[in-house]
């Protein structure tokens, strides 16, 4: 008893925490019931790969989260990223297509936050309408076909530093995921803009009422998270060579289901991008899983939904349980 009633405070103070250990549960879980199939250097290498993309839109996300906003449009802003890139990487420099990608996803987060800030209307209703427009408009744009880089024009360093090669036997989009959540942890633990973005989330009359101009730190939350979903999509597309109109579909449901899995409050103030990303890499854990037990492809949403309920229910029992005194 006194061994729990010490950990009773970490979990207290580190709401990531219960995402922690649900996730070496369940790498100890898939690697004892899979025969191998899981628990393998090929197959871990794609989970990181998986978790690196959708790890990239969840943190936008989560600084979205942070300011008491929501923002689902990130699967289209993802799958816009994508086709911008491949239309422009056999044209022009492939890192001038990312950056041509990027900012596009700057765009539509610019787009989601001015209408945000500037009707009052909830971010909820925005971004859903953003989700419509931008699918509609990638699918418009492909005619139901796909985009595409030819495999043999698929080579030098840009290709490869950009989501198309691997370094030390992963995919580069791990590093770039590594270094921004770095850059952004640092931006959120030490600059007064991270202050003022969780001061927002907490509450938005107080925080203005102390010279934050609240307007302007949603906006810059949204633009943000446009720019990571969008190149998160410019990533995926340098490794598959290939997007067609519904690339990203959903995955603004994993990316907000990665941030409640990994402690970020809905309400605002309070979020963690390292138990986000765990709760990243446990969705990409459990997709693999699944997808190595070969079930079929109908019963696939279904028993991903019911594990990741099952999660969040396992995690929310332990905070409660640590908030007992």
């Amino acid at each position: 008893m006194g061994g729990l009633s010490a950990i009773k405070p970490l979990v207290r103070r580190h709401t990531e925490i219960g995402i922690f250990l649900i996730a070496v549960a369940l790498v100890f879980l898939f690697s004892a019931t899979s025969d191998g199939k899981w628990a393998n250097v090929y197959n871990i290498g794609t989970i990181l790969q998986v978790t690196a993309t959708l790890g990239l839109m969840t943190l936008g996300v989560a600084l979205v989260i942070g300011t008491g906003e929501i923002d689902i449009s990130v699967g289209s802003t993802f799958g816009m990223g994508a086709l911008v890139y491949l239309w422009l990487a056999t044209r022009i420099d492939p890192a001038f297509a990312v950056m041509a990608a990027t900012a596009t996803g700057c765009a539509i987060g610019f787009f989601n936050g001015f209408l945000v800030t500037r009707t009052g209307t909830p971010s909820l209703i925005i971004t859903l309408g953003s989700l419509m427009i931008f699918r509609g408009i990638a699918i418009a744009l492909t005619e139901g076909f796909s985009f595409s880089i030819p495999y043999a024009a698929r080579n030098g360093w840009s290709f490869s530093i950009l989501g198309g090669g691997d370094f030390l036997g992963f995919n580069t989009a791990i590093y770039w995921l590594i270094l921004l959540a770095v850059v952004l942890t640092v931006v959120l633990k030490a600059t007064p803009f991270g202050n003022r973005l969780l001061a927002v989330g907490g509450s938005a009359e107080s925080a203005h009422s102390r010279g934050v101009r609240v307007d302007r730190i949603k906006l810059s939350a949204f633009v943000i998270c446009g720019m990571l979903a969008a190149f998160a999509g410019s990533l995926e597309a340098g490794k598959l060579g290939f997007a067609d109109g519904s690339m990203g579909r959903l995955m603004e449901l994993q990316a907000i289901a990665s941030c409640v899995l990994g402690g970020c409050l809905l309400a605002g103030g309070r979020i963690s991008l390292a138990g986000a990303l765990a709760g990243a890499f446990v969705l990409s854990s459990i997709q693999s899983y699944l997808v190595v037990m070969s079930v079929r492809p109908q019963w696939f949403m279904l028993l991903l939904g019911i594990i990741v309920v099952l999660a969040a229910y396992g995690d929310r029992s332990l905070r409660q349980w640590a908030l007992k005194r």
